[in-house]
Parts: structure tokens; sequence; C-alpha cells
């Protein structure tokens, strides 16, 4: 029993320490402009599900000292890590007065185009390059909308001069130069960070994008991360007294083994 309740205990150990990654790089990254903070999934797991109802054995007499061993794989529960998930809620805007700023107020991300395919990103940190296109702090062209082929929906500058609509309209000079690409995904779930604030699209998972109608593009601003510093350092103080719990667990169920080995054993 001891032997198996030592596992348990180390997969919590384990689990509480991907948390602690987790929670360390949400804190690095708050003040990351655009950053979406992620959090830890956990379930427990239990190796009886692996059975089937007919081969699980269930005790047909009353409670005695014959059942009192039989407890049903629960001595074998684990701690499963499933992964991590994004948090998509709203960060807030910070005024920057910079022309080329820009920042999504609502669902939706704009469109880049890099060397990898289209990808999506939150953050509006753009700027003109030397060919005149607009593009990303990386120089990925920022693409306009519309349904043709990517790489003839770049978007030329000239000056920057420029005045940006709430709904993603560009002026220059007060000439109408095309619209941002502001899609919305019906599925968060469906995308997956690439780093450098860009997401992408999960292969093989259904996913629709539509126009954001619901989204607000505030020129002169950036999207701030949506870590929250103080309810972060609350998970890590949390999650490191988990872990310490665990430890004296596995170091509870070590010391039983050795009672078991070198005092019970020695009984005759």
């Amino acid at each position: 029993m001891s032997n198996k309740g030592i596992f348990t205990a180390l997969s919590g150990a384990m689990a509480q320490s991907q948390r602690l990654d987790t929670i360390a790089n949400n804190i690095a990254n708050s003040n990351t402009d655009s950053f979406k903070k992620d959090k830890q999934v956990f379930q427990e797991y239990l190796t009886a599900n692996e059975k089937l109802p007919d081969v699980i054995q269930v005790p047909r007499i009353p409670s005695s000292i014959e059942s009192f061993y039989d407890v049903q794989a629960a001595d074998r529960g684990y701690v499963n890590s499933i992964g991590t998930y994004t948090d998509h809620s709203q960060g807030g805007l910070r005024a920057t007065g910079n022309a080329l700023d820009v920042a999504l107020d609502g669902p939706g991300f704009f469109e880049v185009l890099t060397p990898r395919g289209v990808r999506f990103t939150r953050s509006g940190s753009f700027k003109i390059s030397p060919n005149g296109q607009l593009v990303t702090k990386q120089g990925y062209p920022v693409l306009k909308s519309g349904t043709q082929d990517p790489e003839t929906r770049t978007i030329q500058i000239s000056s920057r001069n420029l005045t940006i609509s709430y709904g993603g309209d560009i002026y220059e000079g007060g000439e109408f130069t095309g619209a941002l690409s502001v899609v919305n995904v019906n599925d968060p779930d469906s995308m997956k960070k690439e780093g450098q604030a860009m997401y992408s699209l999960k292969p093989n998972y259904p996913v629709d994008l539509q126009p954001a109608t619901d989204a607000q593009v505030h020129q002169g601003y950036v999207e701030s991360s949506n870590v929250n510093i103080v309810q972060e350092m609350t998970d890590m103080i949390q999650a490191s007294r988990s872990f310490e719990s665990t430890q004296k667990a596995i170091k509870a169920f070590d010391m039983l083994n050795g009672k078991l080995i070198n005092e019970v054993g020695k009984v005759r």
C-alpha cells in the first residue's frame, strides 16, 4: 500500500511543479503587450477506469476482514496533468500616442502573413517596412480584409499620416487605403501559441473564422497583458505549499517503507 501511495504523492508533486512553471511564465510576461495568461489543468486518474466492469471485483459479502483490502483501485488514483489552456480575456488598453499602434477592444485577432502561412495576433504594435508595407514588430506583413490570396492582401503605406477607424478602416491623407483584417475564432481552444504573440490553428480541429464584428480598433493604443500579478503571486504561494505538502507525504511513505523492511520484517 505504501509503495502505491508514494507514487500518488509523486504525481501530485510533479503536477504542482508544472503549475509553478506555468505561473512563473505568466509573471515573466506580465508586462508583455497582448500576452494572454495560461492555466494548468489537472484531473484525477483512476487505474480502475482501465478495467472492464465485469473484471473489477466487487465484494459480495458483508464488511469483514476479508473485504478490507478490496479498495477497488482507490489506492491507485493519480494526478494527471492534461496540459494548459489560454485565458483569452481582455487586457487593459494603454495609450501610446503612436499612430501605428492599434489595440483591439473585444474578441478578435489581426491576420498577419508569416513564412509559415497566415497567423493571428492581438499585438498591434505595427511599423512601416522599408518597402512601404504595414508590418508587425517582427517584420511580418499585416493583412487587410478580403477573401483573395493572402499575398495580395498586404497593406502599402506611403506616409505616417494615417487614420484608423473603430471598424479598422485605414485612411491615408483622407484616402481610403483598406481595412485591417480582424477575424474572430468560434472556439479559442482551436488556437495554439507559437511565440512572439502569434497564434496558429490546431491541425484537424474544426474552426470557423468570421469577421470580428464585436471588436473595436483603437488607434494610438496597445493592449496590455491580462495577467493579474497579485493573483499569480497568490497562486504561486498556494502551489508552493501544495508542493511542500506532497514532499512531506513522500518522506512519510519512505519512512513507512523503511519500518516495514527493517522492523516488521524482523518479527517472527
